[in-house]
């Protein structure tokens, strides 16, 4: 372009030198030098172009030179901090320009990378800030989308489908209830997770109005830009920075969902254009294998892109503190990969969460037991999403089916070995985990109908408060199961879509938490509340090992839709002697014998939840309500 200056790096030897500190590729800029590192397959010649505005021309032109078998890199003596660029890739007589995919900030829609000085997007304190210390099986995880979490009209916050919405303090309903991320400490769970916060492909950064869960990638290591206050420059960085803090600041985690199993694009997407042929799997035909079932899967068992995930997890979990990754279709990542995740998140954070979802939409081309499907997972400590148990409690996603706790007892095992957290208990209950710590816990997540939909579905014929017990049920079971405890947000008030059971791209008047129905089930809310700060007090809720379980929760004999089991003594440390849990799943009272006459101490019924006693005896039987969680716990 006329007028363009175009620097060349001449100098090989003292050019690599400066790159043999950086592991991962991209821009850097340290000490008024900006660096450039790349790695591009069977390129001819490699040039970056700079412009100094989102739409302006190009100014300079930077020749870099191939240091290795496709690395090229280049230097600067320059700090060019807030410089828009593109790659120019010259190859085979054609010219192709991208951006690369290892770019941390890109601009407005990602048309342009933006190149950034880390260190000048940190807010005030961020070298201090540090995620809660929190063992994997205390969590109790909490789903949902930055839009969704503040865009309803009682939200109370300023920031509408923002990053800034979570460190908005002192928000509140038209009842003065808590909303935001006070209702979150109030409610007590222990982590966020976001659906993805890393730019995707689906959303106009300037349409406010646009609305996509955001599963569909384009540039991995940057934020998205529709959810910051100005999508062309540093603040999508900040801001993300700012929300973690806010919530570090609540002693919450930050979990990011994550979507290395396939790109949005396959021809334009940037993977293609730096090597093609390279990033994607294939079918012995040659086409474009589609396990992801959206059209590609990422070959992830290659070297550069398993080097790339790995990098890429390890960028987000040291520049913006990240407590804990979701893999998304994780069944379709080769297990060698996920290994290699696990041992580089370790070193950087002991505490860090590491589980996605152990299948894929389509079969991969890739062999299934180098995958890590339901099963593979044992022994590694890499957890999965458990959807037997899913299925057994409420029926599947989105039929008129029920589960254990809609009426349906044919579950009795499938919840037993949920109960167990999976693991070989006996001869009869045998699960896919080595430990409850490899299990995710969960009756329902951003996919298909919510609990609170499925249930009204399942039993059309019955009252909103039936429905209301039914879905308190549900998850007295999960929080009083081994493993790691999972909720959907929004569920704490019966969260509802309307009866959607994909609403990935519906917009806020489906998806948007409404927050009026705070209000409207505060005892709904009370409960769930009850439920976490049980989990959380009591440690015989989330023992350790598969030993433990064996060691300390007894079945007892019960008729068929009836599960009594008991803890003690004293279960993995708990200050209670002995407790015993007791699910009904009938549709009317049941009297349970308690074999011993004791003194019991009733903690959960079907109205309230927690660790306060709510009522006292001294009997060898107790009556259970119907579709019901009875908690009872005694000190002889």
């Amino acid at each position: 372009m006329r007028g363009e200056d175009t620097l060349v790096i001449a100098n090989k030897r003292n050019h690599q030198l400066n790159f043999c500190h950086k592991s991962m590729p991209g821009i850097w800029v340290e000490k008024g030098i900006t660096y450039f590192y790349f790695w591009i397959k069977n390129a001819e010649r490699v040039t970056v172009k700079i412009a100094s505005e989102e739409e302006g021309n190009f100014v300079t032109t930077i020749e870099l030179m191939e240091v290795a078998k496709n690395k090229w890199s280049a230097w600067q003596e320059e700090n060019l901090h807030g410089k828009f660029y593109i790659l120019e890739i010259e190859r085979e007589g054609s010219l192709v320009r991208t951006v690369d995919p290892w770019a941390k900030a890109v601009g407005t829609n990602s048309k342009r990378g933006l190149i950034v000085e880390l260190s000048k997007t940190d807010p005030p304190g961020w070298q201090e800030d540090k995620g809660p210390e929190i063992n994997k099986l205390e969590s109790v995880i909490y789903e949902v989308h930055i839009r969704d979490f503040s865009m309803h009209k009682d939200s109370g916050m300023e920031n509408k489908g923002k990053y800034l919405a979570f460190t908005e303090g002192g928000t509140s309903n038209y009842q003065g209830l808590s909303t935001g991320i006070d209702h979150l400490e109030e409610l007590g769970i222990t982590h966020v997770q976001l659906l993805p916060v890393f730019d995707f492909a689906t959303v106009d950064d300037n349409d406010p109005e646009d609305y996509n869960w955001g599963y569909d990638p384009y540039f991995y290591n940057s934020p998205e830009g529709s959810y910051a206050s100005n999508p062309a420059d540093f603040s999508r960085i900040r801001e993300l920075k700012r929300l973690v803090q806010a919530l570090h600041n609540r002693n919450i985690g930050v979990i990011m969902d994550v979507v290395y199993n396939h790109t949005y694009y396959t021809e334009e997407s940037p993977f293609t254009k730096i090597a093609p042929g390279y990033f994607y799997r294939h079918t012995p035909e040659g086409e474009i294998a589609n396990g992801s079932g959206v059209g590609n899967e990422f070959a992830t068992e290659k070297e550069m892109a398993r080097k790339f995930i790995v990098d890429s997890v390890s960028y987000w979990a040291e520049e913006y503190h990240i407590d804990g990754f979701r893999f998304d279709l994780m069944g379709l990542i080769d297990k060698k990969t996920m290994l290699a995740v696990k041992e580089r998140l370790q070193k950087i954070n002991s505490n860090i969460l590491l589980y996605g979802e152990p299948w894929y939409a389509l079969p991969p081309q890739l062999a299934e037991e180098k995958l890590l499907v339901k099963g593979q997972q044992r022994g590694t400590g890499i957890a999965v999403f458990n959807d037997d148990f899913r299925n057994a409690i409420k029926g599947s996603n989105d039929g008129d089916d029920s589960g254990f706790a809609s009426g349906w007892s044919d579950f009795y095992s499938e919840v037993k070995r949920g109960v167990v957290g999976e693991i070989k208990y006996n001869k009869k209950l045998k699960g896919f985990a080595k430990d409850p710590g490899e299990v995710i816990n969960y009756v329902s997540c951003h996919d298909n109908l919510t609990l609170f939909d499925k249930l009204a579905r399942s039993c059309p014929n019955d009252s909103l408060r039936t429905w209301a017990y039914l879905d308190k049920m549900a998850q007295a079971i999960i929080m009083t199961s081994q493993g790691i405890a999972f909720m959907q947000g929004g569920e704490e008030f019966l969260r509802t879509k309307y009866g959607h059971d994909n609403s990935y791209k519906a917009g806020d008047d489906i998806n948007a938490l409404k927050w009026n129905r705070k209000s409207k089930y505060q005892d709904v809310f009370h409960y769930y509340k009850g439920l976490i700060n049980l989990r959380k007090n009591h440690p015989a809720f989330r023992l350790p090992r598969a030993r433990s379980i064996k060691k300390y929760l007894k079945f007892a004999q019960s008729p068929e839709g009836i599960i009594v089991f008991r803890l003690g003594p004293h279960a993995g440390g708990d200050p209670w002697h002995e407790i015993v849990v007791i699910y009904n799943a009938w549709w009317e009272w049941v009297n349970i014998d308690l074999e011993e006459k004791k003194t019991y101490n009733v903690v959960v019924d079907d109205n309230k939840a927690g660790i306060d006693v709510l009522q006292s005896f001294t009997r060898s039987e107790v009556d259970v309500p119907p579709h019901s969680v009875m908690v009872l716990y005694s000190e002889e």
